[in-house]
């Protein structure tokens, strides 16, 4: 992907022509003489003379802060296999909207959209987003279903973030410098999950994933890292992500004698766990490892409805909820503002947002290539601010940015992502929670 940069934009050239124009207009309307005509004097005692009237050169430059209402979608899962996280996702995208409120300045209209964790779905919601006028997009969620809308909304030259793509796909794509994400991508993950499974000290491991973009390249990483580390990777399995059955993928690790397994899956990972644990490889008898896809979607109750200690002992890794290196106050605020609601990429979304909106306040216009163009600079290379009002005063001001978010310093690559991750390790419990015991900052 080629470098954005702010500094420099269409935009501003536009609007300085604009400019120009308008000055000659109004020359015209105040003299008889063509703007392109020399002035001439006239006296008794010399022959005529030309001058040439002082030349001045206009610069157009974008007011600082936003002009106009910006008009911002998302794409979310309001149903499907990933519902049960649209609070987490949407209610972070309220709450930045009634504080951008409070300031006063900005005014926003978000418009949400259905995913469906399913790609026809999205695809119906993201035309009726993009006929709707948006100037940018949040989601969709899943990877798979943002591959399926990722040329539709950057072929419209509409900015997309978003909070939780982990897909390594994403890091090369050619998307025309349209698309963003906050999460990091899963070849970071993928090195810290193998890590795990080697520290405890596998030497004989089973894959297990979903036959989808994140699942397969999640895994891919997972494998690659594990034999790097001198682990044996003994069944590396692909399986279908729509079916009902896992008794075939759980034969098969069953029969390969390992002393750990991975599985990368969504919430058919509490069938596929069912059906280790009737093979004999449940977590009570083989090391069983997990990543974000399972503990978004999957609770103990799925496995064992009369059980919560059936995932006892599962370890595995997910992008950092509440990394210390995030704005410390968010966990908080958004326990106050939406009580109850589950945290998962929540300040993930909340970043995805912010961005875009920081990115239209600099680029001082709604227009949605001026934003694309304005977002990874947001992240980086200025003055350090991490919550709305700060960056707002600080942009009206004409400083140059550096967002620090929720979900920890950006930082953006020229891919539109963020260059390091933090993320947590965590055991389920006897009583089916996840508890995080470290949290680890990858580069």
């Amino acid at each position: 992907m080629k470098h954005r940069n702010r500094r420099i934009r269409p935009v501003a050239a536009i609007l300085a022509l604009g400019l120009i124009a308008a000055a000659c207009g109004d020359d015209a309307g105040t003299t008889t003489a063509p703007p392109t005509t020399a002035a001439t004097t006239t006296t008794a005692a010399e022959e005529p003379t030309t001058t040439a009237p002082e030349q001045t050169t206009t610069t157009a430059v974008p007011t600082p802060g936003l002009q106009g209402e910006l008009i911002i979608g998302y794409v979310l899962p309001q149903t499907g296999g990933l519902s049960p996280i649209i609070d987490a996702l949407a209610k972070p995208l309220e709450m930045l909207i009634a504080e951008i409120e409070a300031v006063g300045d900005t005014s926003i209209r978000l418009i949400p959209g259905d995913s469906g964790t399913d790609p026809q779905v999205a695809t119906v919601t993201v035309d009726r987003l993009l006929n709707d006028g948006v100037h940018a997009i949040i989601g969709p969620a899943a990877t798979g279903v943002s591959l399926s809308v990722i040329d539709r909304i950057t072929g419209a030259e509409v900015p997309m973030c978003s909070p939780s793509n982990t897909g390594v796909v994403f890091t090369n794509y050619p998307d025309g410098g349209y698309y963003f994400r906050t999460a990091p991508p899963d070849n970071l993950q993928g090195q810290l999950h193998a890590d795990l499974i080697t520290e405890d000290g596998a030497t004989r491991v089973a894959i297990a994933y979903r036959a989808d973009e994140y699942g397969k390249g999640l895994a891919e990483v997972i494998r690659d890292q594990l034999t790097a580390n001198g682990v044996t990777v003994a069944e590396f399995i692909e399986y279908d992500k729509d079916a009902t059955s896992f008794d075939a993928e759980a034969a098969r690790i069953a029969a390969a004698g390992v002393d750990a397994i991975s599985i990368v899956t969504f919430a058919e990972g509490g069938a596929l766990m069912q059906a280790l644990i009737e093979a004999g490889v449940g977590p009570a008898n083989v090391a069983i490892y997990v990543a974000d896809g399972f503990k978004d979607t999957v609770q103990a109750s799925d496995v064992d409805p009369g059980n919560p200690a059936v995932l006892q002992g599962v370890r595995g890794t997910y992008p950092s909820l509440a990394p210390p290196s995030g704005e410390p106050t968010f966990p908080d605020r958004f326990a106050a503002f939406a009580p109850g609601t589950p945290t998962i990429f929540s300040s993930h979304a909340y970043d995805c947002l912010m961005i875009q909106v920081l990115a239209a306040e600099v680029a001082g216009t709604t227009d949605s290539r001026a934003i694309a163009a304005a977002i990874n600079d947001v992240t980086r290379d200025g003055e350090k601010c991490s919550t709305y009002a700060a960056c707002h005063a600080l942009i009206l001001e004409g400083v140059n940015i550096d967002y620090d978010g929720a979900s920890g310093p950006l930082d953006f690559v020229d891919a539109g992502e963020p260059g390091a991750g933090v993320y947590d390790k965590f055991e389920y419990d006897a009583e089916g929670n996840a508890i995080t015991f470290e949290t680890v900052d990858i580069p």
